[in-house]
């Protein structure tokens, strides 16, 4: 009997479980089953939160943290990594300009910064790195990137040549954008932004709009904001050349997708894309048996460039059958059927509390994991598979 390969390329289950720790509760349950199969650990994520430690974990990377600025000037612990060809670093802006640092009290894009993304930025720098993947979801900011550019050494001014406070609600008053002292080692770094959000910097559509109420704008605030960007984006578009107002992605992150336009050089790209690319999974799935995947919850909107729909998409292309596990199964779950997911298992044993639940998730999937494997061989005994 040829001895089986499983590919196990799952997200976090968020609050639960890191990705590697579910591939490690996948392998656990399937060799109960299988104890002499092949099993290939891929930890995914589409971009958001968990992506430094997926491709550290899937690169044999390695995972650094520093104190950086806050979104409120206070002081944070980030994380960024560097990962296996110690070429590439990996940062989640939201690890130090993240909404979660921030009580919803506290919540005021008027005076929240991205100066501590900047600060991140210059620590994968001192590495001698030549890229740096930037996830850029999840901000409390809503200045442009005014900040993060801050931290690598632009200079906004006013009208007084005095230096700008940070924060969106300062931008109405600049005048004078200076790059003479930014980081010389940006010359030769190409940054790959991973988002999925297509909205332009200004308008209707724009950051504030869209996004700055969920980050504790009013409305009277959102119209302040919106106008601050539109001014900050004809500044840099007179003084820089570089028009950042419309193009699609700018608005991302309360306009850090504008900020790293203007200021670095930069491309935008799907999540998990970028998570395919640089975690080798084409070359890992090829000769495998079956490939395992899934994330907290999955449903309809899964399809939509979350992670186990990217894993399936590069799974059906070899024709491998493709098993997703979710703490949460939801709605129209049978449009992800056609996109290459071919089952789709909940690992909840019983009604719980949510605590008790995120405390066993291990346990949850390393009990589904055997079962779908019993599965298996049942079907394999009986010349099916």
């Amino acid at each position: 009997m040829k001895q089986k390969t499983f590919v196990l390329a799952p997200d976090s289950f968020k609050e639960s479980m890191t990705a590697k720790e579910v591939c490690k509760a996948m392998e656990s349950g399937l060799k109960k089953v299988y104890p002499d199969a092949n099993f290939i650990h891929v930890p995914m994520a589409d971009g958001g939160e968990g992506t430094t430690q997926s491709l550290v974990d899937a690169t044999n990377g390695t995972l650094y943290s520093c104190q950086v600025t806050g979104p409120l000037g206070d002081k944070v612990t980030a994380h960024y990594g560097i990962l296996g060809d110690k070429t590439t670093a990996v940062i989640e802006m939201a690890s130090a300009s993240g909404i979660q640092l921030i009580s919803k009290e506290k919540r005021n894009p008027l005076i929240t910064t991205t100066y501590g993304t900047g600060e991140l930025i210059l620590a994968c720098l001192k590495h001698d790195v030549k890229k740096i993947i930037l996830g850029i979801g999840g901000s409390a900011t809503n200045d442009g990137g005014a900040g993060m550019a801050q931290a690598l050494g632009v200079k906004f001014y006013d009208k007084d040549h005095k230096i700008l406070s940070k924060g969106g609600g300062a931008l109405a008053e600049l005048v004078k954008i200076d790059v003479t002292d930014i980081n010389p080692a940006l010359n030769t770094v190409q940054f790959i932004v991973a988002s999925d959000v297509t909205n332009p910097l200004c308008g209707e559509k724009g950051a504030s709009n869209v996004f700055g109420p969920q980050k504790g704008a009013t409305p009277e605030m959102v119209k302040q904001l919106d106008n601050n960007l539109k001014h900050y984006a004809s500044i840099i578009q007179s003084q820089l050349g570089k028009n950042v107002a419309t193009i699609p992605g700018a608005g991302a992150a309360g306009g850090l997708g504008a900020g790293l336009m203007a200021f670095t050089n930069s491309k935008m790209e799907r999540g998990i894309d970028i998570v395919i690319q640089y975690s080798d999974l084409k070359n890992k799935l090829k000769g495998a048996d079956f490939c395992f995947t899934g994330e907290g919850g999955i449903d309809f909107q899964t399809k939509f460039g979350k992670t186990p729909y990217g894993v399936a998409q590069v799974a059906k292309n070899l024709s491998i059958p493709v098993i997703a596990l979710a703490g949460t199964v939801g709605k129209n779950i049978n449009e992800l059927y056609p996109e290459g997911i071919d089952a789709i298992f909940g690992i909840i044993p019983c009604a719980a509390n949510i605590e008790d639940l995120l405390d066993s998730g291990f346990c949850n999937v390393e009990r589904t994991s055997e079962n779908i494997a019993r599965l298996i061989n049942i079907a394999q005994l009986k010349n099916k598979i």
